[in-house]
């Protein structure tokens, strides 16, 4: 019998796997088999190893994908004793992802940031929603969508937490900062009530495309260029800054919904600068050589 079926539940019931993710890595799994012509659980080394001729014609990310649900997958038989070895080694290297967008410097965020601020100072709608907006983009790194379609259950009474539909309809808990439940309180106290969105529009809620609008055209007011600014590339220096600042990888990948770590590890490299420096300063040896 295939360990295909308990891997997945595995993935819904540990992980908290979203749905969506579940069906992808199912489909990858029952794709591989097809392509190998025999069971995963025996497969071995050289079997995965033909699977790279069948992936050439793929995107990069799609493959990424693959490797990735073949590795947990062997990783679970391994755990569960039900392998000893696990053959993934022999599986081709993924190509390296696309690089992230430009990141705001911290010099950029606070330009930004006192922009915003300024405007919001004469208590008018607007400018106080676009506020809103900034704070929960950079302090708690939402996804466009996440953001504009947040009901206005959502919004915390006594705790500081956001609860937050993610991608596959998958919820989780998003700290909130003193300033963003600042600015969420002048917002509320301005909005026009009988809307069931935080923040709501003529028909629904205000749309992706209108926070893009919105997001450019304060760089432009900023002095900042228009085309780095954008919901995710705040996002991105969300985690970032985050990290410098000595966050733990799994915790980023709580805040952020990753359901793979491997997805939260792209923000590894832009912290490499601040690792070296930690080795060089803190490390016994290091210490050891300054006194010499």
């Amino acid at each position: 019998m295939s360990a295909v079926p308990d891997f997945l539940a595995m993935l819904a019931a540990e992980r908290g796997a979203a749905r969506n993710t579940i069906l992808a890595y199912g489909r990858d799994l029952e794709q591989a088999e097809e392509m190998l012509g025999r069971s995963l659980d025996d497969a071995k080394p050289s079997h995965l190893a033909r699977l790279a001729q069948g992936w050439s014609a793929l995107a990069p990310a799609t493959v990424a994908r693959k490797i990735s649900a073949l590795r947990q997958f062997y990783g679970f038989m391994v755990d569960e004793g039900l392998r000893t070895d696990d053959p993934t080694h022999a599986l081709p290297r993924p190509a390296m992802r696309r690089p992230l967008p430009k990141i705001l410097s911290h010099e950029q965020v606070d330009a930004l940031f006192g922009q915003a601020e300024r405007e919001a100072e004469g208590d008018q709608p607007s400018p106080v929603r676009l506020l809103a907006l900034l704070e929960l983009l950079y302090g708690s790194g939402l996804r466009a969508t996440e953001l504009v379609s947040l009901p206005l259950s959502a919004v915390p009474r006594d705790a500081p937490f956001l609860t937050v539909t993610g991608k596959g309809g998958q919820a989780r808990m998003v700290p909130v900062s003193q300033r963003a439940k600042a600015a969420m309180s002048r917002w509320l106290a301005l909005r026009e009530t009988g809307s069931p969105w935080l923040f709501p529009s003529r028909n629904s809620h205000i749309s992706r495309v209108r926070l893009f609008q919105m997001l450019k055209e304060l760089a432009v007011r900023a002095d900042l260029p228009p085309e780095k600014l954008s919901p995710h590339v705040l996002r991105h220096a969300f985690a970032t800054h985050l990290l410098e600042g000595g966050a733990d990888l799994r915790a980023l990948q709580t805040l952020l919904g990753h359901a793979d770590i491997s997805t939260t590890q792209i923000y590894t490299h832009v912290d490499a600068e601040r690792l070296v420096k930690l080795v060089n300063e803190r490390h016994p040896l290091a210490r050891r050589a300054a006194s010499d």
